[in-house]
């Protein structure tokens, strides 16, 4: 019996933080046993914004990396990069013009960073129908996603509606999205207020899983707890603490009160060397296996292989729904 298919992808738009670790890339490992699963990158989404060139070819490459670092294997999972296959755009056009103005601009992911660019590009108000192409062009059954990009899915859900409803015939299968279930929420180490980033401008605030040793023992050391010594898990109150609990609970496997036994009678300095120390443990083999892929022909290899499978399915996709809209000589 064949695996329903998944489909999910992470943008090229920075190193990626421990908090990305533990609530998406781990996630892969688990999803490549499953299901069919299409692991791409999204690197036309990302120019969405300005970026500069060769920067972005450099993390397109790091990001591939990581993923082999990991544990993702190119023979159970379709591995490929968004714009290397032009058939993403081309059916993108189709669905934008199978879109509404309204609900384009309905999208919070616009409406948030719209406000924050004065000349926003008319790629940040449409991408929307280029993440449902992404969907929509495999055929995806499941699409996992937080609760702030759920909209996004909703949003290819109502085009494949709409297209199937307009020419009589199910062209699309409707996506699901998949909610991971409420997991360890990791925090900005400088603002626990915030969440961990991979776009932060403060230097100390976040654990990439690319820094060294030295780095990841300075980020904790200075991470914000709070002046009253003692060490208990109340995310409202102790956030800072919490989180640093949180840490170590999910690259131990511990549970969190066992986590606050083993610590009372303990300073923050030995929670915070300690929590270091586990991170450091976790992140020296992925790092070891992710310098050899950056200097090994396997991300080609890889990312050829997944270029070759997903140009062919999403080609015969495109050419039906080109003759379905009437593109074309018939």
């Amino acid at each position: 019996m064949s695996k329903e298919r998944l489909l999910t992808g992470l943008q090229p738009s920075g190193a990626l933080t421990i908090g990305n670790y533990i609530g998406g890339v781990k996630r892969l490992l688990k999803y490549q046993d499953e299901y069919d699963t299409f692991l791409f990158v999204p690197d036309m989404h990302a120019i969405t914004v300005t970026q500069e060139p060769a920067l972005l070819h450099k993390r397109i490459k790091e990001l591939v990396a990581i993923y082999l670092a990991v544990g993702i294997d190119p023979k159970k999972v379709h591995l490929y990069i968004q714009s290397e296959n032009l058939y993403h755009a081309n059916l993108s056009w189709i669905l934008e013009c199978h879109s509404y103005f309204g609900e384009m601009s309905r999208m919070h992911q616009f409406k948030e960073k719209s406000k924050n660019h004065e000349n926003f590009t008319c790629g940040l108000f449409t991408y929307p129908a280029l993440m449902a192409a992404d969907i929509l062009l495999y055929d995806a059954k499941y699409v996992p996603t937080g609760a702030d990009q759920k909209q996004h899915v909703e949003l290819a859900r109502n085009i494949a509606d709409r297209f199937n409803s307009r020419y009589g015939k199910e062209y699309f299968v409707k996506p699901e999205p998949v909610i991971p279930e409420v997991g360890a929420r990791i925090r900005d180490l400088q603002d626990p207020s915030k969440k961990m980033s991979k776009s932060t401008d403060n230097p100390k605030a976040s654990v990439f899983m690319t820094d060294d040793e030295k780095s990841i023992r300075k980020k904790f050391a200075s991470a914000v707890t709070d002046s009253d010594g003692k060490i208990s898990f109340d995310e409202e109150n102790k956030p800072g603490v919490s989180n640093l609990l949180t840490l170590y609970s999910v690259f131990t496997g511990l549970k969190i009160d066992e986590v606050v036994a083993k610590f009372q009678g303990s300073g923050y300095g030995d929670l915070k060397n300690e929590v270091a120390n586990v991170v450091i443990d976790t992140m020296k083999p992925i790092q070891d296996k992710y310098k050899y892929y950056l200097e090994s022909t396997e991300i080609d290899e890889a990312l050829d292989e997944g270029r070759e499978f997903t140009n062919k399915i999403a080609k015969e996709k495109y050419e039906i729904i080109r003759n379905v809209v009437g593109l074309g000589r018939n």
